[in-house]
């Protein structure tokens, strides 16, 4: 999702952020004290989000590993953030709306949000111990990025045509499944190109 670029004008404590969050009816991230509100998500944000929360929910089924979309918060430190999807196997955190131990996160990009999930929020969630992988996945173009601490974190990207391995979750997924009915440039001349002439 889009971050505003309003900024709240003063420090807030991270008590005073989490005791807002229960009660906003929009969502913040918080950086460092600093807060800043998110905007809405687009279809396609949403469709993509969706395809891989429920294909990374039924390769979970049964299992110890549980999948969150959207509304449950990572903190890194001093900073707490809302990725599109991730899956945590062992939460010992003892709040219920935030967790500091997933093993994938995946943030759908957008032009408000590539700069920051490609930046800060990448080298932020590459602390978290218990992470494995990070994805980013472009909305407006077919582009799938894989970043693995098993590799140290090497940037691998996947397209229409290709098929991609979540290790962490022991999962593999075509790029199409990932951006199943996505409405883009790219999808559409791929889905073309499929038809019998």
């Amino acid at each position: 999702m889009a971050l505003e670029s309003k900024q709240q004008a003063e420090w807030l404590s991270e008590a005073a952020y989490l005791q807002g969050e229960l009660t906003s009816e929009t969502k913040h991230e918080y950086i460092d004290g600093a807060v800043y509100a998110m905007a809405g998500a687009s279809k396609n944000h949403q469709r993509i989000t969706g395809n891989v929360s429920r294909e990374f929910g039924n390769q979970l089924k049964n299992k110890t590993c549980e999948t969150f979309a959207s509304d449950i918060k990572v903190k890194v430190g001093s900073k707490f953030f809302y990725p599109d999807v991730m899956v945590v196997c062992k939460d010992d955190t003892e709040d219920a709306y935030y967790t500091e131990n997933p093993v994938i996160l995946v943030e759908v990009l957008s032009k408000s949000t590539r700069r920051i999930d490609e930046t800060a929020k990448k080298f932020a969630y590459q602390t978290l111990s218990s992470l494995k992988e990070y994805v980013l996945i472009e909305q407006d173009f077919v582009d799938v990025e894989v970043c693995r601490r098993s590799e140290g974190w090497i940037s691998r990207h996947y397209f229409l045509g290709d098929d991609v391995t979540f290790e962490s979750v022991g999962l593999t997924l075509s790029v199409s499944d990932i951006y199943d009915r996505v409405e883009n440039e790219d999808v559409t001349s791929f889905v073309n190109s499929l038809k019998l002439p």
